[in-house]
């Protein structure tokens, strides 16, 4: 009896100690019982799924090609050169000052820069007015990024004749040199109107609007060299005072081929002591790129 009594007690302790137990290390809340329960009603099913393959695929994944679109060609910004036998490169046979600037300022700026050289052997100030008109230059001129005019020389050629028989003083050559000062505003007022508000207009001066050098010595002989001095000066004056009134800046070639006036510029000039020749063109080049700054 001793012992039923005593297994009894065990059995009731034991049962007593379970349910404290319980008690304490149960959390209450609503997710801590829903795992519970889930742990404690879900039975232990043997996995049927089939084995995974280790072996490596035999398809390449798929791709989705990529495609770099190509870098849009810079639009070329454009030169217009307007003018006179100097423009257009007369008596030289070599490339003229206005394509080598538009190469030196192309290389530069790292953009491609395109020249249109429109220059005319002969042509005055009225004549240039004409060329205006054309359709050639208007279009050429809507699409300038620059512009370089060199224009006057030959408004003034008469003079030669006049020196020759009787001279031309300072009243004749300042007449003169107004005169064509007044054809090289009315070009550029006209010029300023077709090209895009974004140009720059760029006016050169001359070293010499008649022969040169030893040429112009062998030519015309004593005289002659300081009198044409006199008058490009004069003209040289009058061609800055339109250009300033205009709003275009000034491009002086005058002291680059010259310098105070007491250079020889024979070894810039072609075999007509007139023209500029390769070395001429280039030194106009570069005397241009040095003003397109800013």
């Amino acid at each position: 009896m001793r012992r039923r009594w005593t297994a009894v007690l065990g059995l009731v302790t034991s049962v007593a100690l379970l349910a404290g137990c319980g008690q304490r290390g149960t959390d209450l809340s609503p997710a801590a019982a829903t795992a519970t329960r889930s742990t404690a009603t879900t039975p232990s099913v043997p996995s049927t799924t089939a084995p995974t393959s280790t072996a490596p695929s035999t398809t390449p994944p798929a791709t989705t090609p990529t495609t770099t679109a190509p870098s849009p060609t810079p639009t070329p910004h454009v030169v217009v050169g307007l003018g006179d036998s100097v423009t257009s490169g007369y008596a030289c046979g070599c490339t003229d000052f206005v394509r080598l600037y538009a190469t030196m300022l192309g290389a530069r700026a790292g953009h491609p820069v395109r020249p249109v050289n429109l220059g005319v052997s002969g042509l005055t100030t009225t004549t240039l007015g004409t060329q205006l008109s054309a359709p050639q230059t208007t279009a050429a001129l809507s699409q300038a990024d620059v512009v370089v005019v060199t224009i006057g020389a030959n408004d003034l050629s008469p003079l030669v004749s006049q020196w020759q028989h009787g001279g031309c003083g300072t009243t004749c050559m300042q007449k003169a040199s107004r005169d064509a000062g007044a054809g090289v505003a009315a070009a550029l007022a006209r010029v300023r109107a077709t090209t895009p508000a974004h140009a720059r207009i760029l006016v050169t001066t001359y070293w010499n609007v008649f022969e040169d050098g030893d040429v112009a010595d062998a030519d015309f002989g004593p005289g002659f060299a300081q009198w044409s001095d006199a008058v490009t000066r004069s003209a040289n004056a009058a061609i800055r005072a339109a250009a300033t009134a205009d709003g275009d800046q000034v491009v002086d070639l005058y002291a680059p081929f010259e310098g105070d006036g007491d250079r020889n510029p024979t070894d810039l000039l072609a075999d007509d002591g007139d023209h500029p020749n390769a070395a001429g063109h280039r030194l106009i080049a570069r005397t241009l790129l040095a003003a397109s700054t800013g």
